[in-house]
């Protein structure tokens, strides 16, 4: 009985031990599921480089695409550039990073260029492309479709009475 009683004994603290160090392991783990959660969607796309490379593959599909022909002709490479930096800044904004979108509203930068529903669905089709090139995963990809989806009023012709909105 001695001899049970000492390795019950012996074996008592190392069981607590382990239970402790599966508690703070336990811990450990929920508060970096919480620290993730707590990401905001800039960080989680990976950042400035990240989001600028998804745009420029994005940009580089919609001025390839005869379909989007009309809304770069007569554009100078500079200002080519300066609407792919205006979209870089725009979603990286929107993402909660540190950004600062210096560009005008979406209602004034698309006035009168008469987008369709039609071409608006294929520039989102041009853009999940770009995001699944670049394995964007599944939540982030919503979230960023989410803010995007959510400028379409303002972007998108209403061809009620002829004019917008």
């Amino acid at each position: 009985m001695n001899v049970r009683r000492k390795a019950l004994s012996t074996l008592l603290p190392a069981c607590a031990l382990a239970l402790s160090l599966a508690t703070l392991m336990s811990a450990a783990a929920s508060q970096d599921g919480q620290m993730q959660s707590r990401k905001s969607l800039y960080e989680r796309l990976g950042g400035y480089n990240a989001v600028a490379a998804v745009v420029d593959d994005f940009v580089g599909r919609l001025v390839t695409d005869k379909q989007f022909e009309r809304f770069f002709a007569g554009h100078s490479t500079d200002s080519k550039k300066r609407i792919r930096q205006h979209i870089v800044e725009q979603l990286c904004a929107a993402a909660g990073g540190p950004c600062v979108y210096t560009g005008r509203s979406m209602e004034d930068s698309h006035q009168g260029l008469g987008i369709s529903e039609a071409e608006w669905d294929a520039a989102a089709k041009h853009l999940v492309a770009s995001l699944d090139k670049f394995k964007v995963p599944e939540a982030e990809k919503k979230d960023l479709l989410a803010f995007v989806t959510s400028v379409k009023p303002d972007i998108v012709e209403k061809k009620r009475g002829g004019g917008r909105r």
